[in-house]
């Protein structure tokens, strides 16, 4: 399939950290002292808050009414009208490309992966979900994990600058709806977006990852209430940036997360985003919280600054998942990322690009596989590669109907659950 051939291992590319012939770090990085994870102080940042009333939100500026437009044009929500400046007909082309392929999602993928999930997910489960290497992969959270209250996803795209479109004229609106639909047609139609997808979307008038986000929600009929942009304290807090703060950084062009990657045109300020949501028409209902981290998620930059990771760590016992994220927790590189996951997570789905066997099981878990697995999609660690199809060996073959992630170097589809061992009692 061609389209494989643009999927980058980019998260990679300056990662110098070196396999060993046995597929772990030549040096290990030393345990660090674990703090508290709830101070009395802390602004509430799990998923308790979705249920508290819309009075109690952070402080800092609220750009729901950019979000809400946003969501009009772009997911095509046609019960909202659209403002005189903004090209009806233009919008009206666009819906009538993206609205059926958001029904095709509904109908050939989510009717398959709906009732899976719901089997396979075990009741009790933490509904704060963590997303590595996730994109703006907001969509495929709320298939596999419908009733998180909190999904947090972290990716090296920031999520982008929302208030393009209040002054978006009829050329700019065609082309930016047209250059969307280019970068959204991957997550729709095969579940994933390419590296190249997501590097397209740092720049332009509409901003990528929150069109993604937002198109998420669409798909399962939500609608968004609030954004708001945050950065992280030292302490693993969050501070929302308020309407001078964000004028202060205007002139500051967002950092790279990558050397390879490219570069956003947007002000850094709107980096790390935070949407809460509620289903279409539930005005009653309570809130649900998505928020977006842009980081780099490799060693030599946790290393350096260990904010992500304790705001991961204040977020309690937590449900993961992960999918077509060029092995990077194979990549001793990623050790950290890694090591947080097998330490607060209760449960994982994944694609092969999850935890691998002797890993999960050191650390205490077990793995259940579904599908085929021959070998990873991407060349990488051949002792991991083994480790899998050992596992996939050893256990019946379970039916997957649908892709998760990556297909494997057989083409075929395959998924792998990993839960903690229930405790043994005495």
């Amino acid at each position: 399939m061609l389209r494989f051939r643009v999927w980058i291992p980019l998260f990679l590319i300056v990662m110098a950290v070196p396999w060993s012939s046995e597929g772990t770090p030549r040096s290990q990085w030393a345990e660090e002292a674990r703090e508290a994870r709830t101070p009395a102080s802390a602004p509430l940042p799990t998923a308790a808050r979705a249920a508290l009333p819309e009075t109690t939100s952070p402080s800092g500026q609220d750009f729901g009414a950019e979000a809400r437009l946003l969501y009009r044009v772009v997911t095509c929500a046609r019960d909202t009208p659209l403002p005189a400046n903004l090209d009806a007909k233009l919008v009206e082309k666009h819906c009538q490309w993206l609205l059926p392929r958001m029904e095709a999602y509904r109908r050939q993928y989510l009717a398959r992966a709906k009732p899976f999930f719901a089997k396979v997910l075990p009741p009790g489960l933490p509904r704060t979900v963590v997303y590595p290497f996730g994109g703006g992969d907001l969509l495929s959270a709320l298939t596999t994990y419908p009733d998180a209250l909190e999904i947090t996803t972290l990716s090296l795209e920031l999520a982008g600058d929302p208030r393009r479109i209040n002054t978006m004229d009829s050329k700019r609106l065609r082309a930016s709806l047209a250059f969307f639909r280019h970068t959204i047609i991957g997550l729709l139609a095969q579940n994933d977006s390419t590296s190249e997808s997501l590097q397209a979307t740092q720049r332009g008038d509409l901003p990528g990852q929150l069109n993604f986000f937002l198109v998420g929600l669409a798909v399962h009929r939500y609608e968004p209430v609030s954004l708001r942009y945050f950065r992280i304290e030292p302490d693993g807090s969050l501070r929302y940036l308020a309407q001078e703060e964000i004028q202060g950084l205007e002139a500051k062009t967002a950092r790279r997360r990558h050397g390879k990657w490219t570069p956003p045109d947007f002000s850094e300020a709107f980096a790390n985003s935070e949407l809460t949501f509620r289903p279409r028409g539930g005005a009653n209902a309570p809130l649900r919280i998505h928020r977006h981290i842009a980081a780099n998620l490799a060693d030599n930059f946790l290393r350096h600054d260990r904010s992500v990771l304790k705001y991961l760590e204040r977020e309690g016992r937590v449900t993961a998942m992960t999918k077509a994220a060029s092995y990077c927790l194979w990549n001793p590189a990623f050790s950290r990322m890694r090591k947080y996951l097998l330490a607060n997570m209760e449960f994982m789905i994944s694609d092969s690009t999850g935890i691998p066997p002797a890993i999960a099981k050191k650390a205490g878990f077990i793995q259940k596989t579904y599908g085929s697995f021959k070998g990873s999609f991407l060349d990488t660690s051949e002792e991991y590669n083994e480790q899998f199809r050992a596992l996939w060996t050893e256990q019946p073959h379970r039916r997957l109907a649908f892709r998760y992630g990556y297909l494997d170097s057989g083409k075929t589809f395959h998924l792998l659950v990993t839960r903690r061992a229930p405790r043994r009692s005495r």
